[in-house]
């Protein structure tokens, strides 16, 4: 079994296309890659910078309010341990001791005073006129301080309503609450000594820091995660605007990254000593102004990605436009000419033109010698085919002329006969000619049929119909007289009722229309299927040409279009149709038609 031989599929891809794809790919990657990393890099630099200022600003604003809370309670132990503890609180020095305390630090506190465990007001500075109805036993810094008497407490942001204020304002405070041991007439007891610290204090030092801070802010809040202090604390408490500060409480000192409410974050923690207080730093990264500088590096790679792109087009047009050439060049191998192959390029681009141009050589040498060796091979088959006419022809022709010379009384119908025969081989000749007329073709079928006629003594009629506007066509010659001559052989010759042949032909549009159609014996249409098969067709004696000649000279000259056309039924006779182009006969048209160089539309 022979082998298939599979040729490779050609790829759609120029190798331009895939220079610059290929490049344009790397560049890309390569930009997205590179500008990431730097993107991020700087991303970091900024983040590390900002966490570095703001830790900075946590800094001092945990120790500026360390330093205050240090003051507010060196205030409470300077009472407690140069007066309270000394001295029995019935003595009414302690009242000059209250004041002279308050009045060294009267721009950080409110008020200064001394209960007992019942919550009796012993001393208070500056006013020690306590509202009436106030219990403060029920307070919260009263009972934080007797449930835990090692430790300094502190409350939450409120007004004072201790005392009565001459001025009738309200003075926001953080009372600072510790459990002392005092003297009463000789007899020790517990009472509480409460400090309320200014608010305001707290406030200014933060605002300060926050008014630093340029976008993030600071916050404070006590040991149960409750704001003691805010930028925005009114619109927190007014439910407008919320805060983490419940998450925060269980972050360690330090930064840590959080997303709250869909914004990412950057908290920063300290925690305040002594208090359970904790100061907490919000930096969004909106404010590290980072949309912009993304938006920058995307510009960036954006315009290098640009530059890049139409320097790999430059170079890969550069490579790849000798290469292109050669292609092109390549797909014109079947032509003729000059085909402009040029070296240039690389060295092997160069080598491989110059190659090229040598097989370019070599090929059209082949190609030439090929096509003289075909049309060689095409004049010796079509000499060959038309010199298959039987000889029998021409023998029992002149043997009929003889007989009828030495019969005598038939010399008229002798002459007749070599005067037809005479015509016959002179359109045969055609000096030399395989394409004619179809006037002449249709000439020497008459001749033909009339030498016939007389040989067979009017056995059978033949009539001709022919347009005019058919003549001046051109045709390969002898293709009607072998079918004349099967449908004398194999349809009429041997009839009893009288045979009849007729030869009609017309024009149809641009083509050539001949019918040969006789009323003989006719075959089987499968038989008329297979005439034309040289496997499968029945054999028969007769004519030397036969209709396999005749369609094979036709096809040979004007295309496998063109041919012949067999039906026939069995007893009804046979219709052959002949196809031609229609083509104008001249002789140049001739030439061209012999040479093959002629092609019907």
């Amino acid at each position: 079994m022979k082998q298939e031989t599979r040729l490779p599929t050609r790829s759609n891809w120029s190798i331009q296309a895939i220079i610059l794809i290929t490049f344009s790919t790397i560049a890309v990657i390569s930009m997205v890659l590179l500008g990431s990393s730097l993107y991020m890099q700087f991303k970091r630099r900024v983040v590390r910078t900002s966490v570095e200022e703001m830790s900075l600003l946590m800094e001092q604003a945990t120790d500026k309010i360390e330093v205050y809370l240090r003051s507010m309670r060196a205030a409470s132990d300077a009472l407690y341990y140069n007066a309270i503890k000394n001295g029995d609180i019935e003595d009414t020095g302690l009242d000059h001791a209250f004041n002279l305390v308050y009045e060294a630090n009267k721009e950080d506190l409110v008020s200064i005073a001394l209960f007992s465990s019942q919550g009796e007001l012993l001393h208070a500075a500056p006013n020690s006129i306590q509202k009436p109805f106030v219990h403060v036993s029920d307070q919260d810094w009263f009972l934080a301080a007797q449930s835990e008497v090692e430790n300094f407490h502190y409350s939450l942001p409120h007004v004072q309503n201790l005392f009565a204020d001459p001025t009738y304002g309200y003075n926001w405070v953080i009372s600072q609450s510790r459990s002392v041991s005092i003297t009463r007439q000789g007899a020790p007891e517990q009472a509480v000594l409460l400090v309320d610290m200014n608010y305001g204090t707290f406030n200014r030092l933060l605002n300060d820091v926050n008014l630093g801070s340029q976008g993030s802010y600071i916050y404070l809040i006590d040991s149960n995660s409750h704001l003691i202090y805010h930028p925005q604390l009114s619109q927190i408490q007014a439910g407008l605007r919320q805060e983490d500060n419940m998450q925060v409480m269980l972050y360690p000192d330090g930064v840590k990254e959080e997303t709250f409410q869909g914004q990412k974050r950057i908290v920063i923690v300290n925690t305040i000593g002594y208090t359970g207080w904790r100061l907490v730093s919000i930096t969004p990264y909106d404010q590290f102004g980072l949309g912009n500088t993304r938006y920058m590096a995307m510009m960036v790679v954006c315009v290098s990605l640009i530059a890049l792109l139409l320097v790999n087009r430059l170079v890969a047009r550069r490579v790849s436009k000798p290469l292109h050439d050669l292609d092109q060049a390549i797909s014109g191998l079947d032509t003729h000419g000059d085909l402009g192959i040029k070296e240039e390029g690389s060295a092997e681009v160069q080598h491989l033109a110059h190659t090229l141009k040598a097989y370019q050589a070599s090929n059209q040498r082949l190609v030439q010698d090929i096509v003289a060796e075909q049309e060689e091979k095409r004049k010796t088959e079509l000499d060959a085919l038309q010199s298959q006419i039987n000889p029998h022809f021409l023998y029992n022709t002149l043997d009929s002329i003889v007989w009828m010379i030495e019969k005598g009384d038939s010399n008229k119908e002798a002459v007749f006969m070599v005067k037809q025969l005479a015509r016959l081989f002179r359109i045969s000749v055609s000096q030399g000619r395989t394409i004619i007329s179809l006037e002449d073709e249709l000439k020497h079928a008459q001749s033909y049929m009339n030498i016939q006629q007389a040989r067979f003594k009017n056995q059978f009629t033949t009539t001709f119909d022919i347009a005019p506007d058919v003549l001046d066509g051109a045709t390969v010659k002898l293709i009607i007289q072998p079918i004349l001559e099967n449908a004398i052989y194999y349809g009429v010759k041997n009839m009893d009722e009288d045979g009849h042949i007729q030869v009609k032909a017309w024009k149809e549009q641009e083509d050539v229309y001949v019918t040969i159609q006789d009323n003989g014996f006719g075959m089987m249409e499968t038989d008329a299927a297979h005439l034309f098969d040289e496997t499968t067709r029945i054999k028969h004696q007769g004519s030397g040409v036969g209709l396999r000649n005749v369609q094979k000279r036709i096809q040979l000259r004007f295309g496998k279009q063109y041919g012949l056309k067999v039906e026939s039924e069995l007893d009804e006779g046979t219709i052959v149709t002949i196809h031609l182009p229609y083509v104008p006969y001249s002789l140049e048209v001739a030439k061209q038609i012999e040479e093959g160089n002629h092609h019907a539309e």
